[in-house]
C-alpha cells in the first residue's frame, strides 16, 4: 500500500509544516505502509524569514522546496494520477492557505491551483481516501465545493487553546458546503462516506509529542478506510 504526501514547499510560514511532514512520513511506514512524496512545480507565494517572520526578497519553487523534506525524492503533481497511490495526505502549513489556495487572503472565496484541485476531485471520484491536516482541509474543501457532496472536516476546536481563529476557519468551511466538526489535538474526525480523514494538529496549542499521535491516528484511520 502507498500514499501520496501532497507538500507545498518547505516550512510552516510559507510551505509545508516540516515536522508535520516529517511526522506523518514516520506515521505511514510505522503502520507498514510507503509513501510517494508530491510536489507542484510552482512558484510559491512568498518567501518567509522563519526567524523574524518578515517576508524576503526573493522567490522560491515549491516543488523544489517540498524536494528538500522528500530527500530528493519526489514526483511532480502533473504526473500523478490516483492509479498511482491509495490515499492522498496533505500536511499543513501556510502553504495550503496560500499556495495551493488563497484562503489566506481572500478566505474561502478564494481559489484553488487546478492541478491540486484536480488530483483531489479525481481522488475522490475513484473512492481513495485523502487526510488533510492541521490547515489543509482548507484546500479540501475548495477542491469540492462544487461536487455536490455532504462532507464534514475537523479544523480544531474552539473549546481549547489555539494559535488561530478556529471559529472564523470553521465558519469558513461551511460557506464552502463543508459540516464543521469541533475536535481536539487528541481527536481526528471520520468522514467515512466520502472516505476523508482530518487532525487539528497544529491548529492546536500542541507540542510535537501530541501533534505526532494526532499524525498516526489520522494515518491509521487513513489505512483502514483504504
Amino acid at each position: 500500500m502507498k500514499f501520496g504526501i501532497l507538500l507545498s514547499g518547505c516550512g510552516v510560514y510559507d510551505g509545508a509544516e516540516i515536522q508535520e511532514a516529517v511526522l506523518t512520513m514516520l506515521a505511514v511506514k510505522e503502520t507498514g505502509a510507503d509513501y510517494l512524496c508530491i510536489g507542484v512545480d510552482a512558484q510559491q507565494h512568498h518567501v518567509v524569514n522563519h526567524i523574524t517572520g518578515e517576508e524576503m526578497n526573493e522567490s522560491r519553487n515549491m516543488l523544489v522546496e517540498a524536494a528538500r523534506i522528500a530527500r530528493g525524492e519526489i514526483r511532480n503533481i502533473r504526473d500523478i494520477s490516483p492509479a498511482d497511490i491509495d490515499g492522498l495526505i496533505i500536511p499543513g502549513g501556510f502553504g495550503s492557505a496560500k499556495n495551493f489556495t488563497k484562503w489566506a487572503f481572500e478566505g474561502p472565496d478564494g481559489s484553488i491551483m487546478p492541478e491540486v484541485k484536480l488530483l483531489l476531485v479525481n481522488m475522490v471520484n475513484v473512492g481513495k481516501p485523502i487526510a488533510a491536516l492541521c490547515v489543509s482541509p482548507v484546500v479540501l474543501a475548495k477542491a469540492l465545493e462544487d461536487a455536490g457532496l455532504k462532507t464534514t472536516m475537523t479544523i480544531g476546536t474552539d473549546e481549547e487553546d489555539s494559535p488561530y481563529d478556529i471559529t472564523a476557519f470553521a465558519a469558513g468551511l461551511e460557506h464552502t458546503g463543508v459540516i464543521p466538526s469541533m475536535k481536539s489535538v487528541r481527536e481526528v474526525h471520520i468522514d467515512t462516506e466520502n472516505k476523508i480523514v482530518t487532525a487539528p494538529c497544529y491548529m492546536m496549542e500542541a507540542d510535537i509529542v501530541d501533534v505526532s499521535r494526532n499524525i498516526k491516528s489520522a494515518v491509521e484511520a487513513l489505512k483502514t478506510l483504504a
